[in-house]
């Protein structure tokens, strides 16, 4: 989901892995640039001012690029791709050369013609075959061709409170691997008392219509399908989608364990964590550090473990993509930007040495997104140079290479405002209608998805 919020989470994800893989010395190993002359390149997501830190070690890898590639010269902006201005940016000859996007950008960029492809100068780079494959797809036209570049990702996982299952008896090192489990688990935290809730979930902001959409993934359903036509419809209002509703309105109004307070939104279940009031809940494992840094937990009370059912995890993450007003020369050069700050093997050792200098979270389980011989120097750096306890998060670790991951639906916040108020009605109603609820929201996002091109 990229609410507010969540983008303030990815950004804070993206500027660490740009941390992590920094340049401390002048080799460019990995990012052959080579042109005809000197070329100038714009690039985004320049961290704003107020970010002290994280924008002096952007500069600071701007002028190491430009050391190691002295024909290339780069003029960064703040900012990432926004949908809304996207277009006239590009007919109007303003869109950066390389510019960052989301995972739910690149699809419809590239079905639009509005981005270059950049498949004839891959070969250039080898240090791409390092990048995990399934992340690179975000990034193609499912027919050979590649448009961009993924520079860090997120997959959802249960959040929960490890202190909280010792005390209510429940082994720590084993979250819950199935809905079940969830239910059974969060009734023995809630009988602690004290106002503590057993599991917590969204209902408004678009957060509930997000968690929804993760829920079904777990189970292995889907939000929206597209057919052999192109075309996309609702794929919710049926026994998955039932069950998923019906346990959340038994676990709020029979067992009790999800608290009389409802229409949560992001901020409310960290808070709740932090304080702790709450068992568990879906979320990222960068949800931890900000919980600790902003809602006074302890970072040694969390766990972070696989999405309960684990039959598809929400995920999503970032990336570059290119001007296709861009030369040839520009497009290389504003490759090779990309890779020498966010993914270049030869720099994940002293980048994770500097994040942790600088008290930024090492030790995470994501954005990892390198594969053979990269991530394993990837893992052993995070492990080197952790300052948050990993071994908390082994059961996700573990379970993770099982567990497919899977993008949110097209026109995802449009969706989400719809399915708010079916998880809203389920916590507060206890004589909701959920056939009902489920058969009007798929409507509506019927009618949304009817508009996707």
């Amino acid at each position: 989901m990229i609410t507010l919020a969540r983008r303030r989470l990815l950004s804070t994800v993206a500027l660490t892995t740009g941390l992590v893989l920094t340049l401390t010395a002048c080799d460019s190993g990995d990012t052959e640039a080579k042109s005809d002359g000197p070329v100038t390149i714009t690039v985004n997501n320049m961290p704003p001012a107020t970010e002290k830190i994280q924008r002096q070690n952007f500069l600071d890898d701007v002028a190491e690029f430009e050391k190691a590639h002295p024909d290339i010269k780069i003029d960064p902006n703040e900012g990432k791709m926004d949908p809304a201005t996207f277009s006239a940016k590009l007919a109007g000859g303003q869109l950066e050369n390389a510019f960052y996007v989301y995972f739910t950008d690149p699809a419809g960029l590239i079905a639009r013609k509005q981005v270059a492809d950049i498949t004839p100068y891959v070969a250039d780079f080898p240090d791409i075959q390092q990048i995990k494959p399934n992340l690179l797809q975000v990034f193609g036209d499912g027919k050979g061709k590649t448009y961009g570049l993924p520079e860090g990702n997120y997959t959802m996982g249960l959040v929960y409170n490890r202190a909280l299952f010792q005390k209510a008896g429940l082994d720590p090192d084993k979250p819950p691997a199935t809905w079940d489990e969830v239910r059974d688990d969060a009734r023995k935290i809630a009988a602690l008392g004290n106002g503590i809730n057993g599991y917590g979930d969204y209902s408004k902001n678009n957060t509930g219509g997000w968690h929804f959409t993760a829920e079904m993934y777990t189970r292995g359903g889907d939000v929206a399908t597209q057919g052999a036509d192109g075309k996309w419809t609702a794929a919710f209002n049926n026994d998955t989608g039932k069950a998923i509703l019906q346990q959340l309105h038994d676990m709020r109004f029979v067992d009790r364990s999800m608290g009389e307070r409802q229409l949560l939104e992001w901020a409310d279940l960290l808070q709740q964590m932090g304080a702790g009031k709450l068992g568990m809940y879906l979320a990222t494992a960068d949800n931890i550090p900000t919980i600790v840094a902003q809602y006074k937990g302890r970072t040694e009370d969390y766990g972070f473990g696989p999405v309960p059912g684990a039959q598809g995890a929400l995920g999503g993450g970032g990336g570059y993509m290119f001007s296709p007003k861009s030369t040839p020369a520009q497009i290389k050069a504003a490759m090779a930007w990309v890779l020498f700050r966010h993914a270049n093997p030869a720099r994940i050792a002293a980048g994770k040495e500097r994040d942790a200098k600088n008290k930024q979270p090492v030790g995470l389980p994501e954005p990892d997104i390198f594969t053979g011989a990269a991530e394993q120097t990837y893992l052993a750096a995070n492990k080197k140079y952790a300052n948050v306890p990993t071994e908390n998060f082994a059961p996700f670790v573990a379970a993770q290479p099982s567990i497919p991951l899977k993008l949110e639906p097209p026109n995802a916040q449009k969706i989400y405002a719809v399915l708010d108020p079916v998880m809203a009605s389920v916590l507060t109603t206890q004589d909701a209608d959920i056939p009902k609820l489920l058969a009007d929201a798929e409507k509506q996002v019927n009618a949304i998805l009817a508009t996707v091109q």
